[in-house]
């Protein structure tokens, strides 16, 4: 069994018709629910999670999920990484695998969660992330826009899932926060991560498997790449484009 932490810390403007005032991505209403409640009933129906944690405004969620046992609530920090920390910490000594997972990905199905989870127990590791292929996407959601990584094997986008052993949390932070600095000075961040990864990016000759070892050195842990065939993973919220794609879904 897991246990589910769901960051919803985050904000993000303009992403509501005449509001101009940034909004906590949880809170986005999608149909008649926010789009927080398509993540949580996702993981809740998922036969791999006992428990959830929230990380977010902890106020209005109260609102949302008023005194759910399964489901704890915790105040949301000023990062993605702290935001997990503080889910972490709530809770701990936590026993079971965390699925780490963002409120921003409400097109996300029980099915996609059982498969990843799944698929990741049948290996050896100590973090698992998946990876979604540019065909996968488009064949199921034409148009949709996403940041794409050319690898060896084709071309992916990350997913917004990941599932990792309790015990490697404390080690991996430090690495953690350093990236969520670095990740939009490319420079800096190649500097960090290795230079020898980042001319095999370039020249794509980077493999799935290069990509994991480079990591698991990095962090000091076993990290391993999990391509899923499940779309909804990777399409996360971060422009109207992609609101207006996920309510034309939810419309359908």
């Amino acid at each position: 069994m897991a246990l589910a932490v769901v960051l919803a810390g985050g904000q993000k403007e303009g992403l509501i018709q005449g509001e101009a005032l940034p909004i906590n991505e949880a809170l986005i209403p999608i149909g008649s629910k926010f789009m927080i409640e398509y993540v949580v009933e996702a993981l809740q129906k998922s036969s791999h999670i006992e428990k959830i944690v929230i990380s977010g405004p902890v106020e209005q969620l109260e609102k949302i999920f008023p005194q759910v046992p399964t489901i704890t609530l915790v105040q949301s920090g000023d990062t993605a990484v702290d935001s997990f920390q503080k889910a972490f910490f709530a809770v701990s000594p936590v026993q079971d695998l965390i699925l780490v997972v963002t409120a921003d990905v409400p097109l996300l199905t029980t099915q996609a969660i059982d498969d990843f989870i799944s698929v990741c127990l049948r290996q050896e590791g100590d973090l698992f992330y998946p990876i979604v292929s540019k065909q996968a996407n488009e064949n199921k959601y034409p148009g949709i826009k996403r940041t794409y990584v050319n690898l060896k094997e084709g071309v992916f986008t990350g997913g917004n899932l990941i599932l990792l052993k309790p015990g490697i949390v404390e080690k991996c932070i430090p690495v953690a926060e350093q990236l969520v600095r670095l990740r939009k000075k490319p420079l800096r961040l190649a500097t960090y991560i290795g230079w020898g990864v980042l001319f095999r990016y370039i020249f794509r000759n980077l493999s799935l498997r290069d990509a994991e070892k480079e990591v698991s050195k990095l962090m000091g842990i076993q990290g391993v790449g999990i391509i899923s065939s499940f779309p909804e993973i990777g399409i996360d919220v971060d422009k109207q484009s992609d609101l207006d794609v996920i309510k034309k879904e939810f419309c359908s």
